[in-house]
This record gives C-alpha cells, sequence and structure tokens, in this order.
C-alpha cells in the first residue's frame, strides 16, 4: 500500500486518481469492483456506460460501469484473470480522459512491479486534459476542496480479512469504510453484466441450456437478454439449426443492437408460430422484410425466413382459390338474375294468354248461339 501511495504521489495533479487494495470479491467469485463514491459523483457518467481500463502495456479492457452500484461489473473479471490479479494486490487508478483510467499494478509479492510503475511516471505522459459534461460538479468539488487522493486505511474486521477505508474530507467519524456497490465478499451476489469470454464455445460442446451463453465479438451478452424465457426460446431456435444464429454477426456490432435482434428474432419465430390462415398478408411480409435485415448483419435466420415464404405461398394459393370462388359464386348469381327476369316475362306471357283464351271462350258462346239460330232460321 505504501508502494501504491508513492505511485499516486508521483501522478500528474491534474488527472484524479485513488488507490484500491484488492480483496477476494475483486480478484475471484463475484469479481466485482466498486469505485469511491464522491469519486464517481465528481468524475463519472451520471448513466451507466463503458469504462476503458488501460495498462502498463497500453492494452485497452472496455468494461461496464454501473452508476448505482458506483463500480465495474462487466470485463472487469477479464481484466482481472489477464493481469493475474491477486488478493493485497493494489492498483491505482488515473482518469486521463473521461471514461477512461490508466491502471498501475502494484503487486503483494513483487518489487519490480512497483520500479516499472515509477519508472513509466518519468515518461512523456501523452494524456489529454479531461473535459466533460461533469466539469461543472469537478469545479464544485475542486471549490470545496474535496481530495480523492487520500491514502487508504487498511483495518482489519472481525473476521480477519483486510478492509479498505477511505479519508473523506470534512469527516466527523474519522475513517469511513469504502462500501461502493457491493465491495465486500458478497459481491458474488452482483449480476456480471457484459463480460469477457476466456474462450470461444462451439455449439456442438453445448449440451444443454445451462451451458448455453450468447457471446458476440468475445463478449458474452446474456445480461443484455434479461428475459430467462427470451434466452430459453433463442436456446430451443440455436438447437433446432445445431449453431449460434449469432455465429457470424458482422463485427463492431453495438451489443444492444445485437441483444435486439436475437429478441426480436425470438419474437418474430413466437408470431410465426401462433399465425393463421387469416394472419394479413402484410403481417408476413413485415416479419420477413426485418428478418431479411438481419440476415444482412449475419443473422442465421434464413430458416425463419424460408418458413415465411411457404405461408405466405400458402396463403396467396388460399386467397387466389376464394379469389376465383367468388368471382364464380358472382357469375352464378348474375345467370340467376338473368334468369329470374326471363321467368317474369313468362309468367306475365302466360298470364297474357289465359287472359286471351278466357274472353276467346266467352265469344265463341255466342258465336254458337249466332250460329244455331242462323241454322235454324226460316228459309
Amino acid at each position: 500500500m505504501l508502494r501504491a501511495v508513492q505511485v499516486q504521489t508521483n501522478l500528474p495533479c491534474q488527472f484524479p486518481s485513488f488507490v484500491k487494495y484488492m480483496l477476494p470479491s475483486h480478484v475471484s467469485g463475484g469479481f466485482w469492483l466498486g469505485f469511491p463514491k464522491k469519486f464517481c459523483s465528481c468524475h463519472l457518467p451520471k448513466h451507466d456506460d463503458i469504462v476503458v481500463l488501460i495498462d502498463e502495456n497500453d492494452k485497452e479492457s472496455p468494461t461496464k460501469y454501473l452508476v448505482d452500484k458506483n463500480g465495474l461489473s462487466g470485463g472487469w473479471r477479464g481484466f482481472s484473470i489477464a493481469h493475474n490479479l491477486v488478493e493485497g494486490d493494489v492498483l491505482v487508478f488515473q482518469l486521463i480522459q473521461p471514461s477512461k483510467f490508466k491502471v498501475y499494478i502494484i503487486r503483494e509479492n513483487s518489487l519490480t512491479e512497483i520500479d516499472g510503475a515509477i519508472s513509466l511516471l518519468n515518461l512523456d505522459f501523452r494524456a489529454r486534459p479531461i473535459k466533460s459534461d461533469h466539469d461543472e460538479e469537478m469545479k464544485i468539488c475542486e471549490a470545496k476542496e474535496e481530495k480523492y487522493l487520500e491514502p487508504p486505511i487498511l483495518d482489519i474486521n472481525q473476521d480477519g480479512k483486510k478492509e479498505e477505508a477511505m479519508l473523506l474530507p470534512n469527516s466527523d467519524h474519522g475513517p469511513v469504510t469504502d462500501q461502493c456497490g457491493n465491495d465486500s465478499d458478497n459481491g458474488s451476489e452482483v449480476l456480471e453484466g457484459i463480460r469477457f469470454s476466456e474462450s470461444r464455445v462451439e455449439f456442438k460442446d453445448v449440451k444443454d441450456y445451462s451451458g448455453f451463453s450468447i457471446l458476440v465479438d468475445g463478449l458474452i451478452i446474456d445480461s443484455e437478454v434479461p428475459a430467462l424465457h427470451i434466452r430459453t426460446k433463442y436456446y430451443g431456435l440455436c438447437r433446432s439449426q445445431n449453431s449460434f444464429l449469432h455465429d457470424h454477426l458482422l463485427g463492431g456490432l453495438n451489443v444492444k443492437l445485437a441483444a435486439g435482434m436475437i429478441t426480436e428474432t425470438v419474437n418474430i419465430a413466437d408470431a410465426i408460430r401462433a399465425c393463421k390462415i387469416s394472419t394479413p398478408r402484410d403481417y408476413l411480409e413485415t416479419w420477413d422484410n426485418t428478418l431479411k435485415g438481419f440476415e444482412c448483419l449475419g443473422m442465421n435466420v434464413g430458416f425463419l425466413r424460408a418458413r415465411l415464404s411457404k405461408l405466405v405461398s400458402l396463403s396467396c394459393e388460399s386467397k387466389d382459390i376464394l379469389a376465383s370462388k367468388k368471382v364464380e359464386l358472382a357469375e352464378a348469381k348474375e345467370e340467376m338474375r338473368i334468369l329470374e327476369v326471363k321467368v317474369l316475362k313468362v309468367k306475365e306471357m302466360i298470364k297474357n294468354v289465359d287472359s286471351e283464351i278466357e274472353a276467346l271462350t266467352k265469344k265463341d258462346a255466342n258465336f254458337e248461339l249466332n250460329f244455331k239460330a242462323l241454322a235454324t232460321a226460316p228459309w
């Protein structure tokens, strides 16, 4: 810790920094790293964001910063494992740009690390001045002479474990334990967010859902698809094709976009299952256009589009047959109308003929009387 303070003391004063002692929850188990709350309030974003950690070899590691927890979740595990961090190591975090830290690692079991760290401080440090949306709050903090560079105090709790405390300005109660978020051994209860994958998993090696993770560009993004039923159904879709549907997504895609495509793919698959012959064709075409867009970005959704194509074909065939029958019915009705008109005319003709026959019958009776009178008349 003293060596860490020495490193911090040699840092350029215009860049805020703080020291962090590594506890078991930081380097094993939950892999959760909390930051000092006041440091977060003055220097870090007021929303969840990506914070980049730069090691002494200038290798960058993106991590997920959770503002409600004042610390790092997804990505920190990968950084910790990649740098072989262990309990007792001390890290100096120097904010060199908005949401970007230079990290100096002081090993518990090695003196050479501090020598390297201090030598780095003597080099030309090419860091840009910090300009962020929080400059005003930083000025307020500076006006109050609130300092975050105080060396942390190590204390021993009842379990014999080392705890870290920070000297907060204007405190009447002495050291306050740094409990940023779940910054203790119960940090394992914190749900991990986006994190690095240690290895690439082939789908054929996934035996069941418990071994299924959504891996995009080397990042596990299960946390971006929080609904369990969505992930379960997506696993079922992948299982049906015996491959990860997202395996060939374009590199560099935003993880939220990737997660959104996965969620919408599941929703469309459900909609296809639930559709009926009465489902408007426009719906089917809209789903297909959406999947076509996903396909252009690398999603393996061809099997869903093939199903939609068959459904559209069946729907069209059914509608064509229905339309043909409707035309046939209309023609039959028109023919019936014509026949009904003819029947009416025939009925009228029959009526007229009946009247004429009746009139002729009456006239024939008179003719018969006249005829008889004429026949019997005297010569």
